[in-house]
């Protein structure tokens, strides 16, 4: 097949950035951007609400595409990732009025490569998958020198030959903004990657010192490929549309924006960054003190703003780690989390309870319990008086081809803020 863009092509291309542009300018985009604003300043008067989509996207755009051309069907699945929340689902993900590119950078732990073994279901790759270790006795690991110094570059010809081909597609309608999302750090997400969650347990108790050891090169290495970062100049503002992982977005007044950028290059110190480790849910809160956090605080130090969390509890963690990282704007409230003992420690503090209901209301029963799903948010919604709130829902890999269903997910969440919700 030619990798040349069609003629015919290019015109649906820009009849969908046209479209992004429109709901961009729409006054209701730019009222909830405003509420963005406030919310992630302290200052908002409602909860904002937003449903993930990239998990089940595999039941909405494939069916949409038209393009043949890989290049322009990759660029038309972005166009309407930027656009459909807003059409289908009516939540509080907002549209920019540009479009977004991000540097193509990588950071390699160790200098090992991540192999994975996937699922097959039907003769197709399935979501299950496999991480095959690379680690396994950090003793003898050591040893034989398998732990090196992390890699880790980026790539700008590779990045500018991406902006120039949407340029030439679409940039007279939509112009093509080079963005950096949140800095994003998740070491023992790549660890378990490496080593395997068993191994990395073992490892612990094992060799506790040289596990202490690995941990603090892992946050060496990584500030380093900060420090990579801002030596080329890389680190651009997170004040507007930029992703803060997990599920929320960056706008700030309280970060330097592109006004102060123009005038001087920026840190770390100046952009939000995230964190998580999901995968120490199996060892003690004391054991994660001791083996995990001093890792986590290095790096999570050299941000401006910080969200934590993802699925992982984190009231274990809470009084002797988390509540301890003072850039901590946003901590994740996951459905495994005690609601009630979070909301005590966040009333009237300066971090946002960001909640993620559970995904079984909309993802697995094909007809949505209205009533139970009102009870869950209510839970929440008592449990979290006085604080600020933003709920999330991620993790929800079907929709079972109903859009009508996740919609109307939506509007009950709203509906309950509405009758419920005392700031």
């Amino acid at each position: 097949m030619s990798d040349t863009v069609q003629k015919w092509e290019r015109e649906r291309l820009r009849e969908l950035a046209r479209k992004q542009l429109e709901y961009a300018k729409s006054e209701l985009n730019q009222k909830r951007i405003k509420e963005w604003y406030l919310h992630n300043d302290l200052k908002g008067e409602r909860p904002m609400v937003q449903l993930e989509m990239w998990t089940f996207e595999q039941e909405i755009i494939p069916q949409r595409l038209k393009c043949v051309t890989p290049k322009a069907r990759a660029l038309e699945a972005q166009l309407y990732r930027n656009f459909l929340n807003r059409e289908l689902f009516d939540d509080d993900r907002v549209v920019p009025d540009y479009f977004p590119l991000s540097y193509d950078a990588w950071f390699r732990m160790f200098d090992i490569e991540v192999k994975v073994e996937n699922a097959q279901l039907d003769g197709h790759q399935s979501l299950g998958h496999h991480f095959i270790p690379c680690l396994e006795d950090l003793e003898e690991d050591y040893e034989e020198g398998k732990i090196k110094p992390s890699t880790f570059g980026v790539d700008l010809e590779r990045t500018e030959k991406k902006k120039q081909f949407i340029e030439e597609m679409i940039g007279d309608i939509l112009p093509v903004k080079i963005q950096m999302d949140c800095l994003y750090s998740v070491p023992t997400q790549m660890l378990v990657h490496i080593m395997s969650m068993e191994q990395m347990m073992f490892n612990m108790y094992d060799y506790p010192e040289l596990f202490k050891k690995m941990m603090g090169q892992i946050a060496d290495d990584t500030l380093a490929y900060y420090r990579m970062l801002e030596e080329k100049k890389l680190i651009l503002p997170t004040t507007t549309f930029e992703s803060v992982g997990q599920g929320t977005f960056a706008f700030t007044n309280d970060l330097p924006g592109e006004d102060v950028f123009r005038e001087r290059p920026f840190t770390t110190k100046d952009v939000w960054g995230f964190m998580d480790s999901q995968e120490t849910v199996g060892i003690s809160p004391q054991m994660y003190e001791e083996f995990i956090f001093p890792c986590y605080q290095k790096i999570s130090s050299q941000y401006g703003l910080l969200s934590y969390g993802c699925c992982e509890p984190v009231n274990p963690i809470w009084e002797n780690c988390i509540s301890k990282l003072e850039n901590l704007r946003k901590v994740s409230i996951s459905p495994w989390c005690d609601e009630a003992y979070m909301g005590e420690q966040l009333r009237g503090s300066r971090v946002i309870y960001h909640r993620k209901p559970s995904p079984n209301y909309l993802g697995v029963d094909r007809i949505l319990d209205e009533d139970a799903l009102r009870e869950h948010i209510r839970t929440t919604l008592r449990a979290a008086k006085g604080c600020k709130v933003e709920f999330t829902q991620r993790d929800v890999y079907t929709i079972h081809n109903d859009l009508d269903k996740a919609r109307r997910y939506i509007e009950i969440i709203r509906e309950e803020i509405e009758n419920e919700w005392q700031p």
